[in-house]
């Protein structure tokens, strides 16, 4: 492991821990709350009936609640930037937090160039005639200056987008079972009779409920963001299981329900449903049934906040992972160093000039490279909650292994060990089953696969070149590194 420079009093430079309880809460559950839901869950009640959507979101979210309660566990014993990547190095093998660091960086940066690219699309629907590049500066800037100014910043910043985010679902919610018992909208009371039509609710059998699985996973990435935010929680041994444990009651809340009340409202016959254009999307046909005229302009806006908060939170999670993954010695040393507010300002840049490079790719080829990078970041971000499951599976049988209590765990994840094997099993299902339709016609779409699965090689080759350079092996379980950093 390389050394970092010290400070003038010894001591190697800090994050400041200055993120408190309600912004870890409302971060994690702002990373839920985006197109997935605002856009997404049409398309789904669509192709697999308001049935097979809500098995799908519901079996989806049980696995997420596991693995956010095996990485709550180990971010509460041990807090670190590097997440996921730190446990691996310690709990697994070198290589393995070596490949899981690059590929989460890589993860974000990308998702920060389709951030880029998607604002634009929405500015555009209020000025049709505006200029893309103006758009794109001044969310660069805003996202930049929120992440450079201090952490609490930009933790402030994610606290308020995400109170748009869930004030919306919640008013929408209401609204619906208003509508539902006809209080509202001044329609005859309609109950379950949309979920029965045609062959609701399970439409298009087990294949069509299978597809819509593999796509919620897509929604609800983004969870794994407390892990990040622990190195700067004033008290992660608190804060982070009081997070953990608000995941499933707002998984049931923001998806079930939500999912559930569309399914009543509008017939899965109906094919606006599978438009991706906003002014169409679910809530916004939903609002604009009781009569709000501005319906699509409100549910741009908010989708605009959740663009906003993606592109926020993208660049604080790979920043950080950066600066870890230098610390660690895994990168150059250069992205250890920390402005005077405790920024890692190189990790930052270098992290914003990459999102913008593989944004100006997408100006190329008809798109076809920034296609190749948004499909190999989409397969990242299952690698990560691979790598979560597995880290955790490994730390509790360490922490056993070498005679601690697990009474003294500041937090203990629930039915272990099936918690992280289940969410271990659910995600590999998803990664491979990620494009399966390319491997079930007369022949094999070789491109399909390419490009589905194109992120699954790429880790591959991290893990499998740092494991051949350095000769790693992975760790006995009694010589796992569980000291803590007081």
């Amino acid at each position: 492991m390389s050394e970092i420079k010290v400070n003038q009093l010894g001591k190697a430079p800090e994050l400041k821990k200055e993120l408190k309880s309600r912004h870890i809460t409302m971060i994690s559950l702002g990373g839920t709350i985006g197109t997935g839901l605002f856009l997404a869950s049409g398309g789904a009640i669509a192709q697999a009936g308001p049935g097979g959507a809500l098995l799908a979101y519901a079996l989806i979210g049980i696995m997420v609640y596991f693995l956010m309660t095996s990485l709550g566990e180990m971010a509460a014993y041990m807090p670190s930037s590097g997440s996921f990547s730190t446990y691996a190095t310690k709990f697994v093998d070198p290589a393995l937090g070596f490949a899981l660091g690059w590929n989460y960086w890589y993860n974000w940066a990308i998702t920060i160039a389709a951030e880029i690219a998607a604002v634009s699309l929405i500015m555009k629907y209020w000025f049709p005639d505006s200029s893309s590049a103006l758009w794109t500066v001044i969310f660069i800037a805003i996202i930049l200056t929120f992440n450079l100014l201090s952490v609490k910043s930009y933790g402030e910043s994610e606290y308020w987008f995400a109170m748009i985010k869930v004030a919306t679902v919640i008013v929408f919610i209401i609204v619906s079972l208003l509508m539902i018992f006809g209080i509202l909208g001044g329609q005859a009371p309609v109950g379950f009779t949309n979920f029965f039509i045609s062959d609701g609710p399970f439409h298009g059998g087990f294949l069509a409920t299978f597809g819509i699985f593999l796509a919620a996973g897509f929604s609800f990435q983004g969870t794994e963001l407390l892990g990040i935010t622990a190195g700067e929680t004033d008290d992660p041994g608190k804060n982070i299981p009081k997070a953990v444990k608000s995941v499933f009651w707002r998984i049931i809340l923001f998806y079930i329900l939500a999912i559930a009340a569309i399914g009543m409202l509008i017939p899965f016959t109906d094919s606006r449903l599978l438009s991706e254009d906003i002014a169409v999307s679910p809530f916004t046909l939903v609002f604009d049934r009781l009569g709000i005229a501005f319906a699509a302009s409100l549910m741009n806006a908010i989708i605009l906040t959740a663009m906003l908060s993606a592109g926020n939170s993208g660049l604080y999670a790979s920043s950080r992972m950066l600066w870890q993954l230098a610390v660690d010695g895994h990168a150059p040393k250069i992205f250890a160093k920390l402005s005077r507010r405790g920024i890692p300002i190189y990790a930052l840049l270098l992290t914003l000039a990459v999102g913008c490079l593989a944004f100006l790719a997408s100006f190329f080829g008809d798109g076809v490279v920034y296609m190749w990078l948004l499909n190999a970041s989409g397969m990242s971000g299952f690698i990560a909650w691979l790598g979560i499951a597995f880290s955790h599976y490994r730390f509790r049988r360490a922490y056993e292994a070498q005679g601690l209590d697990t009474k003294l765990l500041p937090y203990k994840a629930k039915l272990y060990p099936f918690g992280p094997l289940f969410a271990f099993t659910v995600c590999m299902i998803v990664v491979i089953g990620q494009n399966y339709t390319a491997f079930t016609g007369d022949s094999i779409d070789w491109s399909g696969v390419l490009v589905s699965y194109i992120g699954i090689p790429l880790f591959i080759a991290l893990w499998l070149g740092y494991k051949i350079k350095h000769k790693t092996k992975m760790i006995p379980l009694e010589k796992c590194d569980l000291k803590v950093d007081k």
